[in-house]
């Protein structure tokens, strides 16, 4: 060994010395925030499914190849840098000896040959990642990035640390090339070759460049170990156990389709022993949300995919999802002292901890602790209130979040406090609250006119209790009975049924609201109310039959949604198919059969709580492409990319005051298709796009109709004008 090597091997274990002792430091203080959380004992269970999903979303890229070249170029960056570990690792010998490598595989041509072509191409995909940060950065004029709101230079730094320790790894083998210590073929690693053949034969420049590796990538740890909150770079370890811990782990759509429900101490609030003393109602300080919670905000990559895809902020609405998780995630860490001092207020709000306690607490960490998690500018609050309540619950964040936090139930949880405790929420909501309550929906209308909508039919729809047998049990839901426009489809759906000769039976003055407006606003306590009212009446009907034959058929997808996947949660285990599913199979087994194509050109809007939600996609298109003459004119947002009509969340009931209108923004771009008719699957999609259309003043060009009505026009066109549908809708 000589003096450089003897130099060179001092200063590259000094300097790990120093990355390693702030890596267990920061790697500690993460867990200890993280372990503040709240118990969640429902993250431990089906271990294989966790795994296999994990692997599969992190080796295969399963959510990051959506977005095909950044999915593409991210793999090779992450494969090079499970490699560059290996690389760096190696580089330790290199520093002790111009000859030195790896023990066993050092000397493999095969090693030589991967490394080389995943160094080589892990070059070109951080280029080309740096290049699409550079393209989209936040400050050039008009473009609203998805990388508004991160912290621009850890990205840029993360990526230039690789791209220069990927360098450094060709220079180094460029350099055993040009003193003959190489062990490579020229077949096996071209561009090492290639570099050599320009480097001069210095052989302590192996050593020096391995050092100058060394070094860069333990800045990268030293860097990130003083920054905790950097997700740009901690997600690379904090993703394998934020994807295996997630909600659903064989579920296309982890934190889709149900709630989370409302938990306190890891168990299901019962509402009927609950006491707001003793019990937590939703979230109201940053420790309430659960350790996956936390966790969650400690993942996010400030990639902002879910900000680019979600439609308040797409309409200037103050929401962002990538925004919100960050803001959560900075006020966790700034907190934590304060929380691991054993501060914190109880649930009657009083102070836990002693002033003994507190008396070391850094003062910016106990100013932080004053913050309310919810409140305005004024008052200091971490989310602002016009955030939390411009949220449509479409989904759309978590379908897109490449390491699977869950926003969607982390704001319902806010809400829940809010709503439950703080009774403080948008003032028209309450009204529909009060209607939920009294009249049992969302409108207030009176419960014996929920049949008026069979009125002028000419068969005869059958009531449970009537009929001593029925397939379907026809959930027909508040806005099917009362709002004029589903009504349509509610009179068509029955048709069809008729048509295909099932047999189906209504609860009629025996239903009412499934609870889904009141559980996403967060007033979990209507929707408890309304759900247990619901399944006893549906069990009843239900009665004496096996499992399989509990079958419902719902034209609203938030009731499909309700029924289908949150009733369990409350002892209700039905089969529920949506309308579009129902009629694409009577269909496709010749019960149904269309006779004359409807013209004029169809576009289809996916309900966010069909097709996001629930992954209905391909029904509602087999049916209309059975009704219509050409071709379905897809939207260039479409499927799991479908942009919201703004209705959902229970924003239905909620004024839109700020940016443009979410309905009149999906309006636009189904106009850009030239389709006269928008199809939908869902009454409040329906509401939101006629109200849009009728908005820009096209209602003599452009019709909002359901798939429903679609068939039925191509199966029964005579009957059309008995659904009421043949004409433009009015607003």
């Amino acid at each position: 060994m000589g003096s450089v090597q003897i130099v060179t091997t001092i200063l590259a274990a000094a300097i790990t010395a120093v990355a390693v002792w702030l890596a267990v430091r920061a790697v500690s203080k993460m867990v200890a925030v993280i372990r503040l959380g709240q118990p969640d004992p429902t993250r431990f269970g089906e271990k294989t499914s966790r795994a296999t999903t994990m692997l599969a979303e992190t080796a295969g890229h399963t959510r990051m190849l959506r977005w095909s070249v950044v999915g593409a170029a991210h793999w090779f960056v992450m494969v090079g840098f499970v490699v560059l570990s290996l690389l760096v690792l190696e580089a330790y010998f290199e520093v002790v000896s111009a000859t030195g490598g790896l023990p066993l595989i050092g000397g493999w041509a095969l090693y030589g040959l991967v490394t080389e072509w995943i160094g080589i191409l892990g070059v070109v995909a951080i280029v080309v990642l740096i290049a699409i940060r550079l393209a989209n950065r936040p400050n050039r004029a008009g473009r609203r990035s998805r990388f508004t709101g991160s912290t621009m230079w850890q990205g840029y730094f993360v990526e230039a640390v690789v791209l220069a320790v990927l360098i450094m790894g060709f220079v180094i083998r460029g350099f055993k090339v040009a003193t003959d210590h190489f062990e490579y073929p020229t077949w096996a690693t071209p561009l090492s070759h290639a570099v050599g053949s320009m480097l001069p034969g210095w052989e302590s420049a192996v050593s020096i460049a391995a050092l100058i590796k060394i070094s860069i990538s333990m800045t990268w740890v030293i860097v990130i170990s003083l920054n905790v909150t950097m997700g740009v770079a901690w997600h690379r370890f904090l993703a394998f156990p934020n994807i295996f811990f997630k909600r659903q782990p064989a579920s296309a759509g982890s934190g889709l389709g149900a709630l989370r429900p409302m938990m306190s101490n890891g168990k299901p609030l019962d509402f009927e022993e609950a006491d707001p003393e003793k019990d937590q109602f939703g979230v109201a300080h940053v420790e309430q949300f659960t350790w996956k919670g936390l966790l969650d905000f400690s993942t996010c990559t400030e990639c902002g995919r879910c900000q680019s895809q979600c439609p308040a902020w797409n309409t200037g609405k103050p929401l962002s999802p990538k925004l919100l998780v960050l803001s959560l995630r900075d006020h966790a860490y700034a907190k934590a002292p304060y929380l691991l001092a054993g501060g914190g207020k109880d649930l009657t709000g009083e102070e836990k901890a002693t002033a003994a306690q507190l008396a070391h607490v850094d003062v910016l960490a106990l100013a932080e602790a004053e913050k309310p998690l919810i409140g305005d500018a004024e008052s200091g609050g971490v989310i602002d209130p016009d955030v939390l309540w411009s949220c449509t619950t479409c989904g759309a964040c978590v379908e897109q979040c490449p390491v699977d936090i869950e926003h969607v139930d982390h704001i319902v949880d806010m809400r829940r406090y809010q709503v439950l405790i703080e009774s403080n929420f948008p003032a028209e909501a309450g009204v529909m609250l009060r209607n939920l309550e009294n009249k049992g929906n969302p409108w207030g209308a009176p419960q014996n006119t929920r049949e008026d909508w069979t009125k002028g039919l000419d068969f005869e729809v059958p009531r449970v209790g009537e009929v001593e047998d029925f397939e379907y049990l026809f959930w027909v839901g508040c806005a099917g009975a009362f709002e004029d426009r589903a009504k349509k489809t509610t009179r068509a759906v029955a048709t069809l049924l008729n048509e295909a000769g099932v047999s189906f039976a209504i609860l009629g003055e025996g239903e009412t609201c499934s609870g889904d407006p009141a559980r996403r606003i967060g007033n979990e306590f209507v929707f408890q109310m309304l759900a247990q009212q619901n399944v006893e009446t549906l069990n009843e009907a239900f009665e004496g039959r096996e499992q399989s034959k509990k079958k419902i058929v719902a034209t609203c997808p938030h009731c499909f949604n309700t029924l289908g996947n949150e009733y369990g949660q409350l002892g209700g285990e039905f089969e529920v198919v949506h309308h579009t599913q129902l009629l694409a199979h009577l269909v496709s087994t010749g019960k149904l059969t269309p006779v004359q194509p409807v013209d004029g050109g169809v576009t289809y809007h996916d309900p966010c709580y069909l097709g996001r939600h629930n992954r209905v996609f391909a029904a509602p298109r087999e049916v209309l492409g059975d009704s219509i003459k050409g071709d379905l004119v897809e939207m260039p947002r479409n499927s799991e990319r479908s942009f919201c009509c703004g209705a959902g969340g229970a924003r239905m009931w909620m004024e839109e005051r700020i940016g443009k209108r979410v309905n009149v923004d999906r309006v636009e771009e189904a106009m850009s298709t030239g389709a006269k008719t928008v199809a939908v699957g869902c009454p409040f999609c329906s509401t939101m796009l006629n109200d849009g259309v009728n908005g820009k003043g096209a209602g003599e060009q452009v019709e909002v109709v359901d798939v429903a009505s679609v068939l039925l026009r191509s199966v029964r066109p005579e009957q059309a004008p008995g659904t009421g549908e043949q004409t433009p809708v009015a607003g």
